[in-house]
Order: C-alpha cells, then sequence, then structure tokens
C-alpha cells in the first residue's frame, strides 16, 4: 500500500519543486518604468560628449528597481547617461569610469554579470533553476550603461547603470563624498556625486 502511494507523492513534490524554481530569483521592475533623468541630474562635458548623472539612489529606491539590497551588499548604482554632440562618432567601448571617494579609494567597477553574482552571493542563493539566474540577469543587465555601441548621430544617446563595489566591508552611506571621472572620451571628465 506505503509503495503505491510513495510515486504519486514524489511526483507531485517534484512537479511542486519544479514550479516554485521557476519564477524569477528577485523581481527586477522593467526598464521602461524607469523615469528620465531629472533635471538636478549633474552634468560635465568631455570634449563632444556629455556626461549627465542622476542623484544617487537611497536604500528604498534601489530596493524598489531590483528587489535586492545592493548598498547594504557594497554595490553603488550609478545611473549614467551620455550624449553625442560632435561632428564624429565618439568610441566609448574604450571609456574608463573611475569613482574615488573623498578618503581618496578607488572604488571597483564590476560587470553586470558580477554584480549579479555578487547580489545571489550576498543573499545567500545557492540552489536556485538555471532558467530563473538567466532570467534575473536579462531583466537586470538590461540597466546596464551599453558601453559597445557607439555614439553617433544615429545613436546620440546613451543611458544606464554602472555597478561600483565599496573598496572597504561596510555598507555604503548615502552621505559619502564621492567623485566619478571618465577617461579615453575626447576629454576626461569628472563629476562630484554629492
Amino acid at each position: 500500500m506505503f509503495h503505491r502511494l510513495l510515486f504519486p507523492i514524489l511526483l507531485i513534490a517534484t512537479i511542486l519543486t519544479a514550479v516554485g524554481c521557476s519564477a524569477a530569483l528577485f523581481k527586477v521592475k522593467p526598464v521602461t518604468e524607469l523615469p528620465p533623468l531629472p533635471s538636478t541630474a549633474k552634468s560635465a562635458d568631455a570634449g563632444g560628449v556629455t556626461l549627465r548623472v542622476a542623484p544617487l539612489l537611497d536604500d528604498d529606491e534601489v530596493q524598489d528597481l531590483f528587489e535586492a539590497n545592493l548598498l547594504v551588499n557594497r554595490i553603488l548604482p550609478i545611473r549614467l547617461e551620455l550624449s553625442y554632440g560632435s561632428g564624429v562618432p565618439v568610441e566609448i567601448r574604450q571609456a574608463r569610469f573611475r569613482l574615488r571617494d573623498s578618503q581618496g579609494r578607488e572604488w571597483k567597477l564590476l560587470s553586470p554579470k558580477k554584480t549579479v553574482s555578487r547580489i545571489l552571493k550576498a543573499n545567500g542563493v545557492t540552489l536556485y533553476n538555471p532558467h530563473s539566474r538567466a532570467q534575473f540577469e536579462k531583466e537586470f543587465m538590461a540597466y546596464a550603461l551599453d558601453l559597445k555601441t557607439p555614439l553617433s548621430s544615429a545613436v546620440p544617446r546613451q543611458q544606464g547603470f554602472l555597478f561600483f563595489q565599496s573598496p572597504d566591508k561596510s555598507p555604503i552611506e548615502s552621505q559619502q563624498k564621492l567623485t566619478l571621472t571618465v577617461e579615453r572620451l575626447p576629454q576626461t571628465a569628472s563629476i562630484d556625486l554629492n
């Protein structure tokens, strides 16, 4: 009698596990719902390319976008817009983004894929459906700044996030003084974020 019940119970458990693991790991808000850069965005000119940086996000805004608290996990998302303003296409693939705090420490720029790995590790997510991770990566990477496509009259604007890891093990504080420097564009440009 027990053996006849074992198969259906295992089948139901397997189905429930598969359904439970097929959901997204984190619910990322669609990029289309991201509001335009505010008029208070700081800007700088880099010789034909205008850089605009949105004010830093607070804990609630980060949680609302990515359903993960990046700031506690020592990851700072910075929203950046690059606008084309010269007659010659600008290759942004070679651009170097550096973030320094008031103590002169340089923060590490993370690729979107590494950022996803850090989010999963920090939240203790070790067992998951590979499809769920792929879905989360795809939704998360939609927010990343596209550095592969050159700026030109055909593509006059690139907008997205860069993700930086804090140089120490403490969570990120909103009052930190930070400076973003962009090199290897026609000119180097720096913007104070606070």
